[in-house]
């Protein structure tokens, strides 16, 4: 049975991976592509979402462009990370494909009340803007999200962005409080989590070996944005974040976590965006997040390139 999910990102080359990963797995169904300001503005977010796609020899997947800005603050992007298109390392011609009329808030509602109750998963590997505006535009759809898998938050690895934050949250911290408070079912993937799947050379390699362009392509981005983790963390490969998600959906035995309180700083300069854990049970907060610690990397890895080479 096919599972629908539905993709809210910023790509982003990690966000591109995970799309990339999703559309060749037949166990899931993208209903659409929903995209945020985040890693770069708005306007490249749902270009390459749409570049990716097309790469995919998927042109027929529905992109929508959202939130430009998060709900309350200046946006804070990542070229430094990501470059200045957001998927330096390698070219891709512009795409065919239209972007679709209808704001992604929009497309999130009509799709949650359209479709069976408890059918559909979001997915966002971004800043949590879209999906908060939604909540808080139609507060009924809650009740009519099967569950969140997302990317976001670190707690023993700490931030990447701040001393105390991870990037995704610390853009939109009021975004991630209102989706944290939703009562939503949350499944997330933190630095804590995604430090453990690094790109190391060998696995860049395997990406280039599967001698198709998308092979050639990602190893192309992984080669780019790795340079700036491996300078940062001194580690021998950089993170890649966001296919994790795509990754628990089809193999969810690689990963192991604890069902915690999470909770989401909105008021404190020092530790705006911080997913403050409750690993420890030390509140009496009620749990509200499975909050993964652990993934078999070489498990996951064989897997993304499994699917990769099908595409």
């Amino acid at each position: 049975m096919t599972r629908k999910i539905i993709i809210d990102t910023d790509p982003g080359q990690d966000d591109a991976v995970a799309i990339l990963l999703a559309l060749a797995s037949p166990e899931l169904e993208v209903l659409g592509i929903t995209c945020v300001a985040g890693n770069v503005p708005l306007a490249l977010t749902s270009l390459n979402a749409r570049k990716v796609c097309e790469l995919a020899g998927r042109p027929d997947v529905k992109v929508f462009a959202g939130c430009e800005a998060p709900l309350m603050r200046p946006l804070v992007t990542a070229e430094h990370v990501h470059g200045k298109t957001g998927l330096d390392g390698v070219e891709l011609p512009a795409p065919q494909m239209p972007l679709q009329q209808a704001h992604a808030v929009d497309f999130l509602i009509e799709t949650l009340r359209s479709e069976p109750a408890g059918s559909v998963t979001l997915c966002p590997l971004g800043p949590l803007t879209n999906i908060a505006l939604a909540l808080r535009k139609a507060p009924d759809i809650a009740g009519r999200v099967q569950e969140i898998v997302l990317m976001g938050g670190a707690y023993f690895e700490v931030g990447n962005i701040t001393p105390a934050a991870e990037f995704n949250i610390y853009v939109d911290p009021e975004a991630a409080d209102i989706v944290f408070r939703s009562g939503i079912s949350i499944t997330l993937m933190p630095l804590d989590l995604t430090h453990k799947a690094l790109v190391t050379a060998g696995r860049v390699a395997a990406f280039r070996a599967l001698g198709n362009r998308v092979g050639e392509v990602v190893a192309g981005w992984t080669d780019f944005f790795e340079r700036f983790d491996k300078a940062k963390y001194g580690s021998e490969g950089a993170p890649l974040h966001d296919p994790t998600v795509i990754g628990w959906l089809l193999a969810p035995g690689l990963y192991s976590g604890r069902h915690i309180n999470v909770e989401i700083e909105t008021r404190s300069d020092l530790t705006r965006g911080m997913t403050v854990a409750d690993w420890w049970g030390v509140t009496a907060r009620a749990p509200n997040a499975t909050f993964m610690g652990e993934i078999d990397a070489e498990g996951f890895f064989a897997l993304l390139t499994e699917r990769l080479a099908r595409l």
